[in-house]
């Protein structure tokens, strides 16, 4: 494995500063690239054929021949791509950049995606949340997509940045293999409509227990935010709504466990 460029050890090196800059929304939106760290991440980032532009590894931390393997790929020309530049750093610049201890010693800058609806023609089922407020949970929501083999996340109205560094770490890189588009509930909801998909919402007052619900499809899961649900308007906008049942004393579930409980019995 060759070092084509000289190690940095300063954290103060303009390129470090502009990685640490990508842990804030405002520099992600204004550079269209964001952070993904380490070593299954962003191998799935590679594999998947998203665009690397810098890989920056700590050879002291590189241990694994899969580490190795990768980076070796990358220095390859691949075809009808930019090649990314490969940068060895210190432990320390490398600790410095890490967003949880014991790093693994890989963090990739990665150009984002900006998908239209076009992207979702050919899926037969999908999950739609509506200004989703903690990264954490779309994460979550998106490697349980792809673990019952859902087609697409839509993020409606707002709410969490795709791009935020939670979201890229809880998608255990689900997110690198389907498509997210980021649109408004209405032209959701019009798409949907001239596609005939089935709008499953979601309400504590639904009168249609999850478990006797056979969508057809193709159908989405529609999820209001952690605080405020869905609205009546987009309840209404819903073909049919369904409920979890509370048998306890607490009123409601965290989204991603709600989500995930529906997407395996609506899969089922």
């Amino acid at each position: 494995m060759s070092s084509p460029q000289p190690l940095i050890t300063s954290l103060s090196n303009p390129l470090i500063k502009q990685a640490r800059a990508l842990r804030q929304r405002k520099a992600r939106v204004e550079s269209g690239l964001f952070l993904v760290e380490g070593l299954h991440p962003v191998g799935q980032a590679v594999e998947a054929g998203w665009d690397v532009e810098t890989l920056l590894y700590a050879p002291e931390f590189l241990t694994s021949t899969f580490a190795r393997g990768l980076i070796e790929r990358l220095e390859k020309p691949q075809s009808g791509k930019t090649q990314p530049r490969l940068q060895p750093v210190s432990a320390e610049v490398m600790k410095s950049l890490a967003d949880k201890d014991n790093p693994q010693g890989l963090l990739a800058i990665v150009a984002q995606r900006h998908q239209t609806l076009d992207a979702m023609r050919n899926g037969k089922t999908f999950v739609a949340l509506v200004s989703p407020q903690d990264p954490g949970n779309v994460g979550a929501i998106l490697r349980t997509l792809d673990a019952v083999g859902a087609d697409g996340l839509f993020l409606l109205d707002g709410g969490v940045d795709l791009y935020h560094p939670t979201v890229v770490r809880a998608s255990m890189g689900a997110m690198f293999w389907k498509p997210i588009v980021q649109t408004s509930f209405d032209e959701f909801a019009l798409w949907a409509r001239t596609r005939s998909v089935q709008l499953v919402g979601t309400s504590a007052h639904a009168d249609v227990d999850y478990h006797t619900l056979v969508p057809h499809e193709p159908w989405a899961l529609v999820l209001g935010s952690e605080q405020k649900g869905l609205s009546h308007g987009q309840t209404a906008a819903c073909d049919v709504t369904v409920s979890l049942p509370m048998r306890g004393r607490v009123s409601s579930l965290n989204l991603a466990v709600a989500a995930g409980v529906l997407l395996y019995a609506l899969n089922a």
